[in-house]
């Protein structure tokens, strides 16, 4: 009885490592590069949220908090910049002149519409409550 058991549990560890395929399979999902970007930004932003709920709670000081804010900024910024360079289908020529006009002639500092959060640089959505910059009512 205890031969028949052994047997099995070989043959079924031998089956399995010959019927194991020798190519890698490629995964079903799908996991293009926009979904990982898309993936990575709701990261950042879920960081910048629990970010400043620590802050709120004292469990960082000032200065770290500026830091980490900026820092997860910035990787935000280059997130968004790559998001855009991938969806971004060739513009008409009159168009770009007139985007260009329009970031020249805003103000140095930029102030979000809903929180009143001051950035240095333009950018799509607020860094402080995730609402988009330009939806000004």
């Amino acid at each position: 009885m205890f031969v028949a058991i052994a047997a099995a549990v070989v043959l079924a560890a031998l089956a399995l490592t010959f019927l194991v395929r020798s190519e890698p399979v490629t995964e079903a999902s799908g996991n293009t590069p926009w979904k990982y970007l898309e993936g990575r930004k709701a990261s950042i932003y879920e960081n910048l949220r629990d970010l400043q709920f620590e802050f709120r709670l004292g469990k960082l000081s000032d200065d770290d908090y500026q830091r980490t804010k900026l820092e997860l900024q910035s990787e935000l910024a280059r997130v968004m910049a790559e998001i855009d360079q991938m969806s971004a289908a060739p513009a008409p020529s009159p168009v770009k002149p007139a985007a260009a006009k329009r970031r020249d002639s805003k103000p140095a500092g930029y102030v979000c519409p809903h929180c009143s959060a001051q950035f240095d640089k333009a950018l799509k959505f607020c860094g402080e409550c995730g609402k988009p910059m330009g939806a000004s009512a």
